[in-house]
Parts: C-alpha cells; sequence; structure tokens
C-alpha cells in the first residue's frame, strides 16, 4: 500500500483539521478533487472516515503525529 505525494498532502492538511472546502483552497484544487483523493485515502488504507485514517497513517508513519496539529488553526 502507498499513498501518492498528493494523498498525503491531503491526509496531513485533513489532520490539521482542515475541512475538505480548505484543503481545496490550500492546494489550488476543488473541493471535489480533495473528496476524490479521501476516497482513495480510504480504500488504500482500509478505512471508512477521516478519524480512522489519520491513525492508519500515523501507525504506518505515512504522516508524522504531532499533538500540536490543532494549535496550528488556533485551537487550544
Amino acid at each position: 500500500m502507498r499513498l501518492t505525494k498528493r494523498e498525503i498532502e491531503v491526509l496531513s492538511l485533513i489532520a490539521q483539521g482542515c475541512s475538505s472546502k480548505e484543503a481545496a483552497d490550500a492546494l489550488y484544487v476543488s473541493k471535489r478533487t480533495v473528496d476524490f483523493h479521501l476516497a482513495n485515502i480510504y480504500d488504500k488504507l482500509q478505512v471508512n472516515n477521516r478519524v480512522q485514517a489519520f491513525r492508519a497513517a500515523t501507525r504506518l508513519g505515512l504522516i508524522p503525529f504531532e499533538p500540536t496539529f490543532g494549535m496550528m488553526r488556533g485551537e487550544a
């Protein structure tokens, strides 16, 4: 199982708490494109939602686990 560079970018933004629309804006693509990447991520990781995708990706070492992700968006 291997995620593309773009799938990792999408997953990293989602892990930071971005919505699909926010991730799309950050990547200069449509929300539909982000949702397409998320569907591919879910399929590759055999998960059903964002939380499961994040957990699987960090467990597999695909994205780093950084407890400060939420704080980057001004959340405490």
